[in-house]
Formats: structure tokens, C-alpha cells, sequence
């Protein structure tokens, strides 16, 4: 039974959906409230993936008794066992999938914790320039170290829903990433309105001001970046996976860096909801194009895979210049009660 194209369009936007609002909400974390500029987005969800292309095949294939001799050589034989010994075993293909989230979430905290060194000394200008150089590193290495995800060829990753009804994998699937990128959105939601995101804000508004009332700039800015990173390497991770493989030259700085960066723009930088609105737009837009590609050729006097290009530029323009502050700006928060700043005002004004 083979689903409709318009029912495949929706569960696949689903599934792109999700994943980039778990990056771009981590990313509005890093520069919507503390006023990282991350150009090095990539680094974490590279990170990420790469671990998803690394070590679920290896860790169930020694769960099942598969022989590994060089997985990187023998991927696809391996890979294909794996899948068909995970089919009777969705116990194990559970277990495998939360370890590689976790494992993956481990070394984007690790990544994080590493980037958040030039943090600690460099301007905004020079930190982002940083950053988008050591993101650049991590791609370089997963195309030229073969034995981590394949290099030049990539790596199969195992399906951990090989038990699922072969019709329904990808609905399940989408599912599954909306559920995990809905809790990662309530839980950033949480945390920004806490004291911890109130500090945020205040070292994003004027580190000086921050520091004066006794306030670890350093310590929060490391704080922020691994969860971030933590954050974007689930995103990666969970890509990979969806996918089905890991390939180094897949994870460049437009589609990880720039991309989710003009979602946090265009949403409103420092408001949850409007990124994830602007994500929502925006992937939305692009998989329009991917998906009818084949009806837009006619009218466009160049090649239809530059439109995604030219729709970044467009996008970041109109928005800067008609819209800087996203389509929801950010909202003060207070204290205390709007009611209860008025009942103090009038009291002072009686006196």
C-alpha cells in the first residue's frame, strides 16, 4: 500500500519540521537571550549526526551477534542484518535509539563546552567569525576520516524502527520527532522564563550592568552553549536517523548555520513561539519548492535548486528592512504583575 503524494508532502514537513525547531529553538537560546551570535550552528548538529551514523549500527550489531570487521567497509551488509534482526526487537531498536540521543546530546555539550572558550575573551564580531571557522572544521574531518561516518561515501544508518509496519514508518516516524521537538520547546519555554533566562536577558542587555550585581558572565555563556549545542546535536542526531544515512557534505554551514538563523529572524529573536512560527513558514516554503520543483522549471529563467538560495537572501532582506524585530517581537517579562506595578505606581504618586 503506497500513501498519497500529498499525505507523503505532510508527514515528510512534519519531520523537517521538527528537527529544525529543535535547532532553531536552540539557537534563539544562544543569541535571542544571551546574545551569542553562533555562526557555528553546524558544529553541534554535525556532531550530532555524526554520531547517529556511527554508533547505533555498531552497538546493535554487537547485540545481535552481527561480526564487525571494518563497519565502514561492510555498512550496507551490516547495516542490512541489523535491520532485519531489529525487526523482531523493537525492545533493543528503543534502547539503541535513546542511547544514540543521549550519547549524541553528550558530545554536542562537549562541542559546546570546547566553542565556549573564545566566548569568554572575543567581541560579538570576532566570536561569531570563530565559531563559524571551528564548525567548518568538524565537516572537513567527517569528509576526510572515513572511519567515522564513511567520509567521500557517507554510512547507512541502522532503522530503530525496522519493527514498525513498513507503511507506517515515516508517519511514526514525523510523530515522534514533533513529540521530542514539542518537549524540547516546552522545556526551553520553562527555562526562559526563569530567574536563569531573566539573567539572560540582563547579560544580553548590558554585561556590565550584569556583572556589577555579582552575576558570572563567563559561566553562563558556557552554560548556554552547551545546552545549546547539547540541543542542536539532538537535532542532528534525530536528522540522521529520519534519514537513513550520514553523509559529511551533507551537514554545510547554509543548510545548519544560515538557515536557522534567518528562522530565528524571521520568527523574533528572544520569543519561543515566533520561532517556531518562523520556522514553520520558512521550511514550509522550501519543501513547496523541493516537492514541485518539477512545475516551478518552466517559469524560472534559471536552475530551480538556486531558488532556495535566492529565497534566503529575499527573505533575510525584506524581513531586516520591513520587519527587524520578527513577525513576534519579544515581550517584556515582569516580575511581578502588570496590576501590581500599577497599584505601586499610584500608591507613590498618592505620596
Amino acid at each position: 500500500m503506497s500513501l498519497p503524494s500529498e499525505l507523503i508532502f505532510i508527514i515528510d514537513l512534519i519531520a523537517l519540521y521538527a528537527v529544525y525547531l529543535i535547532i532553531s529553538i536552540s539557537l534563539n537560546l544562544e543569541y535571542g537571550y544571551a546574545g551569542i551570535p553562533n555562526f557555528g550552528k553546524m558544529l553541534a548538529v554535525a556532531g550530532g549526526a555524526f554520531v547517529a551514523g556511527s554508533l547505533p549500527g555498531r552497538l546493535a550489531a554487537y547485540s545481535l551477534g552481527i561480526p564487525v570487521e571494518d563497519y565502514v567497509r561492510d555498512n550496507v551488509i551490516i547495516v542490512t542484518q541489523v535491520n532485519v534482526g531489529l525487526r523482531n526487537n523493537a525492545s533493543l531498536a528503543m534502547l539503541i535509539s535513546l542511547a544514540t540521543l543521549v550519547a549524541a546530546a553528550g558530545v554536542g555539550g562537549a562541542l559546546g563546552f570546547v566553542a565556549s572558550y573564545p566566548a569568554r575573551r572575543l567581541r560579538e564580531d570576532y566570536l561569531a567569525i570563530t565559531l563559524l571557522a571551528m564548525a567548518e572544521g568538524i565537516r572537513v574531518i567527517g569528509y576526510n576520516y572515513p572511519p567515522l561516518v564513511g567520509g567521500t561515501l557517507g554510512v547507512q544508518v541502522a532503522d530503530m524502527l525496522a519493527w514498525v509496519i513498513p507503511e507506517f514508518r515515516y508517519p511514526v516516524a514525523s510523530v515522534l520527532l514533533f513529540a521530542i521537538a514539542t518537549i524540547v520547546l516546552i522545556y526551553m519555554h520553562l527555562t526562559v522564563n526563569s530567574p536563569l533566562g531573566r539573567t539572560l536577558r540582563a547579560i544580553r542587555d548590558s554585561e556590565i550592568a550584569a556583572a556589577t550585581l555579582g552575576k558570572d558572565i563567563v559561566r553562563m555563556r558556557m552554560q548556554v552553549l552547551v545546552i545549546g549545542s547539547a540541543l542542536g546535536a539532538l537535532g542532528g542526531a534525530l536528522y540522521g536517523l529520519y534519514a537513513g544515512g550520514v553523509i559529511a557534505t551533507a551537514y554545510d554551514r547554509v543548510s545548519w548555520t544560515f538557515w536557522p538563523w534567518v528562522m530565528v529572524v524571521l520568527g523574533g529573536a528572544a520569543n519561543n513561539i515566533g520561532v517556531a512560527m518562523g520556522t514553520l513558514v520558512f521550511v514550509t516554503f522550501r519543501k513547496l519548492i523541493t516537492f514541485y520543483k518539477g512545475v516551478l522549471t518552466p517559469y524560472l529563467p534559471f536552475d530551480v535548486v538556486w531558488l532556495d538560495l535566492i529565497l534566503l537572501g529575499i527573505v533575510l532582506i525584506l524581513v531586516l528592512m520591513y520587519r527587524p524585530q520578527g513577525l513576534l517581537p519579544e515581550k517584556p517579562i515582569f516580575t511581578i504583575s502588570r496590576d501590581e506595578i500599577q497599584k505601586m505606581a499610584k500608591a507613590r504618586a498618592a505620596t
